[in-house]
């Protein structure tokens, strides 16, 4: 629920009830992951919950739920007479809960705590389901242009906590970076104070787009040795190869260089800020998971291999 919150919020402060279906059981491969809500007020529909595939029959249950009163869980992909008949085309196996969202949830969501909910199960003992409020992950970003706009931005869409860092006021400010912390400092200071008070761990990303000499090896040596969990810098080629000679010269193990994403992204051909953002962005996001950066068409096997289940 916590991921479409604050439009469930606006929906119950305006008045409207709203049935909120959750996927609390995932196996096999499915569009999208446990905790992912939907939500239906008997006219809109508020999230997506299974891509498309059975996001129809879920609104006919929210309105049964919303006619009733009474909860619901139901399944799909499940061969069994108790199954609903429309399934899952990627072949996983989805149970979704339904309930009004009360009181006691709103409240729980506007305090964001955790919401706790029983599911019955048929023949089992009852699955305990539990949602925790998200820690948005971090991501600081050293020097302000228009690049560094373009990437705050983007990171904000994808839910990190953004704050740009630049010692020049006259380019470090709350206009040009709306949503994002700015902070007017000279960068080494900045990062060494953060990592200091336990800013900076492996939730957080360091994204360094000026390469400023009077502090570029210096801030990316900080940042090597910090826990972050990414970092990048930007640059040409010869921009790249004085970093590797300078950070040598400091003494940075070639274990942590070899933690340094420079030139920072992926290749996708990418010249406009924007587009330079989505290609920051998608290299953190592999780097993140592990994941092969192979189109998907040269893939075998589940997209999302991993099988996630509630647990009872």
């Amino acid at each position: 629920m916590y991921e479409i919150a604050d439009r469930l919020l606006a929906a119950v402060d305006a008045g409207r009830q709203l049935a909120v279906a959750t996927a609390v059981s995932i196996e096999g491969s499915a569009p999208r992951t446990v905790g992912t809500s939907m939500a239906y007020d008997g006219n809109a529909v508020i999230g997506s919950i299974a891509g498309g595939c059975v996001e129809a029959e879920v609104v006919a249950a929210c309105e049964a739920v919303l006619a009733d009163g009474g909860p619901r869980t139901v399944e799909y992909g499940i061969e069994d007479e108790t199954a609903f008949v429309a399934g899952l085309s990627c072949g996983g196996q989805l149970r979704i809960h339904i309930q009004l969202l009360d009181a006691r949830l709103a409240d729980l969501l506007r305090r964001r705590e955790a919401v706790t909910t029983i599911v019955p199960c048929e023949g089992a003992a009852p699955l305990v389901f539990v949602e925790l409020p998200p820690e948005p992950a971090r991501m600081i970003i050293f020097g302000a242009m228009e690049f560094s706009t373009a990437l705050a931005a983007a990171a904000a869409v994808l839910g990190y906590r953004v704050t740009v860092c630049d010692p020049r006021p006259l380019f470090a400010t709350a206009d040009r970076f709306a949503g994002a912390e700015v902070v007017v400092q000279w960068p080494t200071e900045f990062l060494a104070e953060r990592i200091a008070a336990g800013e900076v761990d492996e939730r957080t990303v360091l994204c360094v787009l000026s390469h400023d000499s009077r502090f570029d090896s210096k801030l990316i040596d900080i940042a090597l040795r910090s826990q972050a969990t990414y970092v990048g810098a930007m640059g040409s080629r010869t921009t790249h190869d004085r970093r590797l000679a300078s950070l040598a010269e400091r003494g940075v193990e070639p274990h942590r260089i070899q933690r340094l994403r420079s030139p920072i992204g992926l290749d996708l051909g990418a010249s406009t800020p924007e587009e330079t953002a989505i290609s920051i962005l998608a290299e953190v996001l592999a780097a993140r998971t592990g994941a092969s950066i192979r189109p998907l068409s040269t893939t075998d096997g589940a997209i999302h291999p991993t099988a996630v289940r509630a647990t009872r």
